[in-house]
């Protein structure tokens, strides 16, 4: 008797009684009735234990539930568990052509999944076609959803494509799909808009990106932090610095307390692009003590959002990391070395911390030190543009091999083509070439070079 389990409110109560009338159905003593399973699934869904239900759905015996339904069923239950690739491989098994190729919502969910996947970005695409051709123009609604499905894994495969022409196609294609969608649900989703104006601000359309933006925000009566911080950080690399620090403090008002991590920071990063280094430690500060604040008095059990992109212990280590390469600007040297060791008690792996080593060690002329920690960050992520970079600028400075050096700098551009760093780096070292066709090609990067920094915004717009 001990061991008996008491429902703590009336949710949990339902759920007893339905999983008892669940196993009463599987063990045939009554007859199967879908109102049960559909109790179920609410019951569970507002508790949220997706898994549970999962569970309960594999235990029915065959028969008792469509087996199309069934795999549905069960993708929707891991997705809400956040087992994304055990949801997905059952979509798969839905759509192939022995089950039900043509079930739209499957088609959707599959893109979805898929969508912001470098790795499944091909396949997401190849979903929304599918959904595109069922639905024939049927719905505009649904054609919306497809269109902006499409049109952000199209986005993210432009990412991957190799060849200029084959990534200019693919971002095209993007951006007319997110346009398709917009008009589809006339400019009423926010989601849709969102991702409309970060394709247009990605692709330097800078003007249309500010318009779509301010569209989401009077459209969610300025309530959305994404689009505050979009809207700042399109005028940031539309240069107009000042302008953005006003939307800033703007959204600063219109936000709670706990939700001001983001825009705290990117008022900082907005006043040292406006060379205001001690406006911006201060912001800093301001924005540690609330992180303090807040482990001290977070309410027990309470969980942040699935699509929070940055949580406080994460956005935390990147004030850290901010901070020191304010005092490394500064060539404040000890300083910069504390808030590092700051951001070591958080994580003890960061590349970004490693790349911080590195310029300290490079600021102090000790070249063999700093490329030593530019490597260890290379180690850690070997995606960290800035550490590639670095990595090529030293190497280039001690005398190191041509190839190797344009390896590394080949390598930065193409994980982030929008890096001036990267094309301006490259074109300095084309010059040192001599040949003809190498300062056409130094002429070209440099261009790009000029071109980017003109319209890099303070911090990444995705």
């Amino acid at each position: 008797m001990d061991s008996a389990f008491v429902p703590r409110n009336n949710i949990e109560e339902a759920i007893l009684l339905l999983m008892i009338l669940l196993r009463k159905i599987s063990l045939r003593r009554i007859e199967w009735d879908p109102s049960i399973l559909n109790h179920l699934s609410f019951a569970l869904s507002i508790s949220g234990d997706m898994r549970s239900l999962a569970t309960r759905i594999e235990e029915l015996l065959p028969g008792i539930i469509n087996r199309k339904e069934r795999y549905y069923l069960l993708a929707l239950c891991y997705h809400g568990a956040g087992e994304d690739q055990v949801a997905l491989n059952l979509l798969r098994k839905l759509l192939s052509s022995g089950e039900d190729p043509n079930c739209v919502p499957a088609l959707l969910m599959a893109s979805q999944l898929c969508g912001e996947k470098p790795d499944l970005a091909e396949e997401g695409i190849g979903f929304a076609q599918r959904a595109l051709e069922c639905l024939d123009g049927g719905c505009d609604q649904l054609d919306g959803t497809v269109n902006f499905l499409l049109g952000v894994s199209l986005s993210t495969q432009s990412k991957l494509e190799v060849a200029e022409f084959e990534r200019a196609t693919r971002r095209s294609q993007a951006l007319q799909a997110l346009q398709s969608a917009a008009i589809s649900t006339g400019m009423k989703e926010p989601n849709i808009l969102y991702h409309l104006s970060l394709e247009c601000a990605e692709q330097r359309k800078l003007d249309a990106a500010l318009y779509y933006a301010k569209s989401l925000l009077k459209l969610e009566d300025d309530s959305n932090v994404k689009g505050w911080l979009l809207i700042a950080r399109i005028l940031s690399a539309q240069k107009r610095f000042g302008d953005a620090e006003t939307v800033i403090n703007a959204a600063l008002e219109q936000t709670g307390k706990w939700d001001q991590g983001e825009l705290m920071r990117t008022k900082a990063k907005l006043q040292i692009a406006q060379g205001q280094l001690k406006s911006a430690m201060e912001t800093y500060t301001q924005l540690l003590a609330v992180f303090q604040v807040q482990s001290k008095t977070l309410v027990t059990g309470r969980k942040f959002r699935k699509d929070c992109a940055n949580p406080p212990r994460s956005l935390e280590l990147d004030v850290w990391h901010d901070l020191a390469f304010v005092f490394i600007k500064l060539s404040q040297w000890h300083d910069a070395e504390i808030c590092l060791s700051k951001s070591k008690a958080i994580s003890a792996y960061s590349a970004t911390r490693c790349h911080a080593y590195g310029v300290i060690y490079e600021k102090k002329g000790l070249f063999k030190e700093a490329l030593q920690a530019f490597r260890r960050a290379w180690d850690i992520d070997p995606n960290h543009v800035p550490s590639l970079i670095s990595i090529a600028l030293v190497l280039r400075r001690l005398g190191g091999q041509f190839a190797v050096i344009r390896n590394f700098l080949m390598a930065a551009r193409q994980l982030d083509r929008m890096n001036a760093s990267a094309w301006y780096n490259l074109g300095l070292l084309h010059i040192s070439e001599g040949t003809q066709s190498a300062k056409l090609e130094a002429a070209e990067c440099l261009q790009v070079a000029y071109l980017l920094e003109e319209t890099t915004p303070v911090e990444p717009f995705r």
